[in-house]
């Protein structure tokens, strides 16, 4: 590896935001999906959580080619649930709550939350938005401020607004720079995994992974994955574009 492309790579390791992420609920566009990991990419998102409940979603398999999201899907963990209820359980083992994008009475702007805290982000379906179920289930919910005659932005729009709002505050705390969230040797143990993977060309090891309530627990960013471990094979349904999905 050049030293150029190894200090790039550790940079971006060092910027990570581990106790940041989005979710995706029922989002039927590749495009958007494509959209929305580049947005993640750039803020320091590792993961992310895809949760599929209707019925003409059903089993939908993601499998993030070299077409989608620029080459971002080598840098970011995808988690696919079919399961609304087992998808925020496992969200909340690993952050303290989840806000959903919804404009209603109690919703909050998105410029009076704190996104410096450990903090998941539900964005909903592109026609029908956050279902009621998963508003239930969510910690809180919130919207984006606008001036014009439309009511709601275009899902990926809205995720990116939302997250340079929360690099923002995070970068205000140094959390970018002086303050990074991943320890030394959690920033040396995600340099070796992603080393192996460019060296070994092992794209497989990043294609959006399946959970399940029986599926084992979800390791951190840093950790290694056991190649045992990742599905052989994935549901391909019919493309909705000529992107890879």
């Amino acid at each position: 590896m050049k030293p150029e492309r190894e200090h790039k790579i550790r940079t971006v390791i060092r910027q990570s935001q581990p106790d940041l992420t989005v979710i995706l609920e029922n989002i039927n566009d590749p495009l958007n999906i494509s959209a929305v990991m580049r947005s993640c990419d750039a803020v320091g998102i590792r993961e992310i959580f895809a949760v599929y409940t209707k019925n003409y979603l059903d089993k939908r398999g993601l499998r993030l080619g070299k077409k989608t999201s620029a080459g971002t899907f080598r840098w970011i963990d995808v988690y696919v649930f079919e399961d609304l209820e087992e998808c925020f359980r496992r969200v909340r083992e690993r952050y303290s709550r989840i806000l959903a994008t919804h404009l209603g009475t109690e919703s909050k702007s998105v410029y009076d939350l704190d996104l410096s805290q450990p903090t998941a982000l539900l964005f909903g379906n592109e026609d029908e938005g956050v279902s009621a179920e998963a508003l239930a289930l969510a910690d809180g919910n919130f919207n984006i401020p606008q001036a014009g005659f439309a009511e709601s932005l275009n899902i990926s729009v809205a995720c990116a607004v939302t997250l340079y709002e929360a690099r923002r505050q995070r970068n205000m705390k140094g959390f970018y720079d002086n303050h990074p969230k991943l320890n030394a040797e959690q920033q040396e143990q995600l340099f070796q995994r992603w080393s192996k993977m460019l060296k070994e060309k092992s794209w497989r090891q990043q294609d959006a992974i399946p959970v399940s309530k029986d599926s084992g627990p979800l390791l951190p960013i840093h950790l290694e994955r056991d190649p045992e471990s990742i599905p052989a094979k994935q549901i391909q349904p019919s493309p909705l574009t000529k992107f890879d999905l």
